[in-house]
């Protein structure tokens, strides 16, 4: 038997086994069921931060500009849990310096009133018209509702009360102003 036939044998080997784990695998078609209730939203608590004053880093080759935002403090206000910003956290933003498009990397630390630490890693986007996106980043008020600000958050903290925020997916809608942000976040039911 030449090569050339062995191969050709262990081919068709290959060949049937593939199609003896394909038909065990799937065994009957595939039949979608009907779409299930999206998830819901139940408000979680509101944050409101005092910033400083954005340092621009640099202005990339990308035609990006990279700018850092220190959080200088805020308070934390919710049904379940009430506390404040500590200074020391910081925005960093990435903007596209062609229209404003900006993601966003801020991450902080809450201390509650019963004095439980919670780490917050908030990362997102914020866009809105070239225009709009102009006057926000240059300190501007603007209209809030024309800037799309929305963030996924993740929360790590030692304080069994408030496994909740570990055990749970979250969102969050900002409005950005001239010293400060509102940031509300949402659980995911």
């Amino acid at each position: 038997m030449s090569r050339k036939q062995s191969l050709r044998g262990a081919s068709r080997v290959l060949q049937a086994i593939f199609s003896i784990i394909v038909g065990v695998c799937f065994t009957g078609p595939v039949v979608a069921q009907d779409m299930p209730e999206p998830p819901g939203l139940e408000f979680a608590f509101e944050v409101r931060v005092q910033v400083a004053d954005p340092v621009v880093v640099a202005d990339l080759p990308s035609g990006q500009t990279r700018r850092i935002i220190d959080i200088l403090g805020g308070t934390v206000e919710g049904p379940e849990i009430q506390g404040e910003v500590l200074p020391g956290g910081a925005d960093w933003q990435l903007i596209r310096q062609s229209d404003g498009f900006t993601d966003i990397d801020a991450r902080y630390t809450i201390r509650t009133d019963d004095g439980h630490l919670i780490y917050v890693s908030n990362i997102g986007i914020r866009h809105a018209s070239p225009e709009v996106m102009r006057r926000l980043n240059a300190g501007e008020v603007v209209d809030q509702s024309l800037i799309y600000f929305r963030a996924i958050p993740r929360f790590e903290t030692e304080a069994p009360s408030l496994d909740w925020l570990m055990t749970h997916l979250f969102v969050s809608s900002g409005e950005r102003y001239p010293n400060g942000v509102v940031i509300r976040f949402w659980k995911v039911l």
